[in-house]
């Protein structure tokens, strides 16, 4: 049987067809045959299984090299067979019309389906045959079309636009919130509530249903409505509307009625699940004119529904780390409070996308003893939950080593050794820069971090200082320096990430370079700073981005003040 099609699947689109299909493998061996088949042939289905099309029809063995072509270039064939069967019959030759489909594309062919029906009975069959063939169609698409990201709400809007509207009017996709991240309220007793993920619908309908919920939005549904009851009995529930003797809620009433006032007369809800959990449900919708759902297209929703399910699993159990990374970044990585009056801090954090997860990035502002102040810039090597857990670690031992006032390249010699001594096995780099406002001077360490950037006031450009490198944190071969640098009032310290200049297939020196044309004019705001530098090297950027600009407040000279006696 093809990897694509279950066995209960297969018979519930085939079984009452009244066509005759078969579907083969690769070496023209029946792995499905419905009844219609078995009457039309004159053998059983045990008779056809694992046997190749010569071996059941020797009468017919012409037929297996257009079967074959059919395998090799994908293209459909419409065939007119003359011939007989096992079947008994009054005449010596009968005629058939069969048409010939190849399952799956490229690299995933896995056999072809046939379908035949006798030429006196093209007429009758004809409509039946156009629809099975269509669903056909649409489930060997669904692969390709729906799923393509590791995104929820894309899989839904993929989900509802594939079946609007080749196989309904309308279709909404509803699912459970998210466990991580913003509460939602809880609902009345026997209430669902499940947010709208997609709604479309065909022509003018897509607007007018909007009405009932806009993605993005929670809607409730009542006990006795349909949603509710798919998901309680976890099977399809086919609700029409046209019923008015139904027992049903005031609220189920309602959205029954301003449905019907749109045109809309009949809706197939199917569950969502995923590894025995449901995740939401689909809900199609037909208007009127359009015929009302079958045995078939419940069997195809469902099957869509099954495919659906395994793509928004793998969504939501990345959505679900992804969240957790996000939250627990955003509770470690707050906005640092400036120091000390005379010092202007700035400070931004930029994911990437949604499709990458949340990275290590991190930066941090410690004051220390006369006037000083540490400011640190770090990346955490990796992605995910446990890259922005190291990032918390690496941030908690800085500001407990930063209380001891040592010089920069002290502090990551400590904290390099008791990293290793953790156990943590996540290296980072880090920039660490003390300012001292009194002295005008800045001392610099590098743990293999890019060089720091000193914007002067109203300079036609910025230095970029090669400060001395030393190996990332966690490595354990310590051996980092401190370098001075002249940094008065009104000069600003540029901190940032990798994420910021790094592009492939460029030297890292080369995109460097690039922010040496960096200018602030005397007095201009740090935000504005960041705002260019963002607009600039930020659309272009692979990976997390975190940036921090600071300076000393211009101002009349100061004294370093004398200690007491």
């Amino acid at each position: 049987m093809p990897s694509f099609f279950d066995q209960k699947t297969v018979a519930a689109l085939f079984d009452g067809n009244p066509a005759a299909v078969a579907v083969l493998d690769h070496e023209l061996r029946y792995t499905y045959v419905n009844p219609a088949l078995e009457r039309l042939n004159g053998l059983s289905s045990a008779a056809h299984l694992g046997r190749t099309f010569p071996e059941v029809l020797p009468d017919l063995r012409g037929q297996a090299a257009v079967l074959r072509a059919v395998l090799a270039d994908g293209k459909p064939r419409e065939e007119t067979i003359q011939g007989r069967t096992w079947a008994a019959t009054e005449e010596d030759e009968c005629l058939w019309r069969a048409t010939y489909h190849r399952l799956g594309a490229d690299e995933s062919v896995c056999g072809l389906m046939a379908i035949i029906v006798e030429i006196t009975d093209i007429a009758r069959q004809h409509e039946e045959l156009e629809v099975a063939r269509g669903h056909v169609a649409l489930l060997s698409t669904a692969a390709v079309r729906v799923g393509t990201t590791l995104d929820m709400d894309t899989t839904c809007r993929e989900l509802a636009s594939f079946v609007v509207p080749a196989f309904a009017d309308v279709a909404a996709v509803d699912v459970f919130p998210p466990e991580v991240g913003h509460a939602v309220r809880r609902p009345a007793p026997g209430v669902v509530r499940l947010r709208r993920a997609a709604l479309r619908g065909v022509g003018d309908l897509d607007e007018q249903v909007q009405r009932f919920g806009h993605p993005g939005e929670y809607v409730d549904f009542a006990a006795d409505s349909a949603v509710t009851r798919c998901l309680t009995g976890n099977g399809p529930v086919l609700d029409d509307w046209s019923d008015e003797g139904a027992g049903r809620s005031a609220a189920t009433s309602e959205r029954i009625a301003a449905s019907l006032a749109i045109g809309l007369r009949q809706a197939l809800i199917v569950p969502i699940v995923a590894r025995s959990r449901p995740l939401g449900t689909l809900s199609l919708v037909r208007a009127e004119g359009a015929p009302a759902f079958s045995d078939q297209d419940v069997a195809v929703a469902r099957e869509l529904a099954v495919r659906a399910g395994v793509g928004l699993d793998h969504a939501r159990r990345y959505d679900h780390e992804h969240s957790i990374a996000r939250e627990l970044q955003r509770a470690l990585l707050s906005e640092p409070r400036g120091p000390h009056p005379h010092v202007e801090i700035a400070t931004r954090y930029l994911p990437a996308d949604r499709g990458v997860l949340v990275g290590g990035d991190w930066f941090d502002v410690v004051p220390l003893p006369d006037g000083r102040h540490l400011k640190a810039m770090g990346d955490v090597m990796g992605h995910g939950v446990e890259a922005a857990v190291a990032m918390g670690q690496y941030r908690s031992l800085l500001r407990l080593l930063a209380g001891e006032d040592l010089r920069p390249h002290l502090i990551l010699e400590r904290l390099d050794a008791m990293v290793e001594r953790s156990g943590l096995d996540r290296a980072a780099t880090c920039l660490l820069a003390v300012v001292d406002r009194f002295g005008g001077m800045c001392e610099v360490a590098s743990a293999g971090h890019l060089p720091p950037v000193f914007i002067d006031p109203g300079a036609a450009g910025a230095r970029i200082v090669p400060v001395p490198v030393g190996p990332p944190l966690g490595t354990g071969f310590g051996g980092y320096r401190t370098a001075s640098v002249p940094c008065g009032p009104g000069t600003v310290l540029f901190m940032y990430t990798d994420g910021l200049v790094e592009r492939r297939g460029e030297d890292i020196d080369v995109s460097v370079q690039r922010l040496a044309s960096l200018t602030l004019p005397a007095g201009g705001r740090l935000e504005d700073l960041l705002d260019q530098v963002l607009d600039r090297f930020g659309e272009e950027a692979e990976d997390d981005i975190a940036v921090l600009a600071s300076r000393i407040r211009e101002g009349p000279p100061v004294v370093r003040p004398t200690p007491p006696e």
